[in-house]
């Protein structure tokens, strides 16, 4: 999401780092206190509990700033730290977390700060026999950048489920961090008045799904003849790749996300409304897919509610699978699959086909134009991929189908699975 909930630390020797925090206590003094970072003999740098119950006692830490590695329960360290007679907190990223900051409604007066601030705040602390540090609260900015990025802890693929990659996973991201949502029960905001509050700021994919599932009703409702397929296709070859910079979306290293990280891309549910051609998918693709995984009949049932046989069924693999992206095994060296799309706008229209891969990778789509002369007509075509195994371990790009309107794109993905 393109906000935040600026929370400012300046350090004793001048550094200025910026993070975040939605409780937002006006009244907070922002002077230089003591900063303390606990920690136990032995202890390494990435020990995500360095603020337990032990370590603040012997760190001494009333009337000080405290700073602890991120860990799922820094809000309750919070409770812990003012027990113990904590006046602030810093919440500091492992390397893992990355960039990725998250604004949550602390008891104390705190400040999230990403891994490499989080680094500079323990050199500091490390350099000096008395640390100090002050936290100033800016409130809510909005179109903030990048954004959107792809969290430290968003689901990344391959999908790792049968012997052929076959399919892209995940399929598509969508708002997952700072979303304000309503709660029940409230939280506290601050230990000089416990007030609370009806709202706070949800992270995770209980808050992206519930995005994703908003917006396929919405599509449902403006197109209610469309299968969950042409729904999901539409979502995936609308979504963007870029940021609302217009540069590729980072991941929470900031580098570029790849598509193991970000699926097809951000989803864009204007442009997923109306999204000029669909891959689409009937019961009978799919029970075709799942006997080709192997699974028996009565697995198969369990999905379906229907017979099957799959001795009876001309089985196919998952890259014949009817997907809106094509994922190869990169040590063949080739693959050719086929696809169809169904129009599903104009009766009368064009689409050229306009391929965006790296060296080293050759691909051919045939027939390089389809035109259509009605609404839900069907045309297929097919994908011819060829590369070097020695030389192409991973690599990425996108076949669109462009009209004068729309850009129809689907993820291409090479790549070698480690044994």
């Amino acid at each position: 999401m393109d906000r935040n909930f600026k929370s400012t630390v300046k350090l004793g020797n001048g550094q200025v780092l910026e993070g975040e925090a939605l409780s937002q206590p006006a009244h907070f003094p922002s002077t230089m206190i003591p900063l303390v970072y606990p920690t136990s003999a032995g202890a390494d740098d990435t020990d995500d509990d360095n603020c337990n119950n032990n370590n603040l006692w012997k760190a001494e830490v009333n009337g000080k700033m405290v700073a602890c590695v991120r860990n799922r329960w820094s809000v309750k360290t919070g409770f812990k730290i003012a027990a113990a007679g904590g006046a602030a907190m810093l919440v500091l990223n492992t390397e893992a977390d990355g960039y990725t900051t998250l604004p949550k409604p602390h008891y104390l007066p705190a400040s999230h700060v990403s891994y490499i601030d989080g680094s500079k705040i323990k050199s500091y602390i490390n350099s000096t026999d008395k640390p100090t540090a002050s936290i100033s609260f800016n409130g809510m900015r909005l179109g903030t950048s990048p954004a959107p990025t792809v969290a430290s802890f968003s689901s990344r693929g391959p999908s790792t489920h049968s012997q052929s990659p076959g399919y892209l996973k995940p399929d598509i991201i969508g708002p997952g961090v700072t979303v304000l949502a309503a709660w029940p029960g409230g939280f506290e905001w601050s230990t000089k008045n416990d007030t609370y509050t009806d709202f706070t700021a949800i992270y995770g994919t209980s808050i992206a799904a519930a995005h994703l599932s908003g917006i396929a009703a919405l599509i449902k409702a403006a197109h209610p003849d469309w299968s969950p397929a042409a729904i999901k296709s539409a979502i995936m070859t609308a979504s963007d790749i870029t940021d609302n910079a217009g540069n590729q979306i980072m991941d929470e290293t900031l580098h570029p996300a790849s598509f193991f990280a970000m699926g097809a891309g951000h989803v864009n549910p204007t442009k997923a409304s109306e999204p000029g051609l669909v891959y689409d998918l009937v019961v009978e693709d799919y029970i075709a897919f799942l006997c080709g995984l192997g699974y028996e009949d009565d697995r198969v049932e369990t999905i379906t509610r229907r017979k099957v046989t799959c001795s009876k069924v001309k089985k196919i693999t998952e890259a014949e699978l009817n997907y809106p992206s094509v994922v190869a095994d990169g040590k063949l060296g080739k693959l050719t699959v086929n696809r169809t799309v169904t129009n599903v706008e104009e009766g009368h229209s064009t689409y050229n086909i306009k391929i965006d891969m790296p060296k080293g990778v050759s691909v051919n789509v045939s027939p390089a134009t389809l035109e259509f002369s009605a609404i839900k007509e069907k045309k297929s075509f097919m994908i011819s991929l060829s590369w070097s195994p020695n030389e192409t371990t991973y690599a990425e790009g996108n076949f669109m189908w462009v009209s004068k309107k729309r850009v129809v794109r689907s993820p291409i993905v090479i790549y070698q699975k480690s044994q």
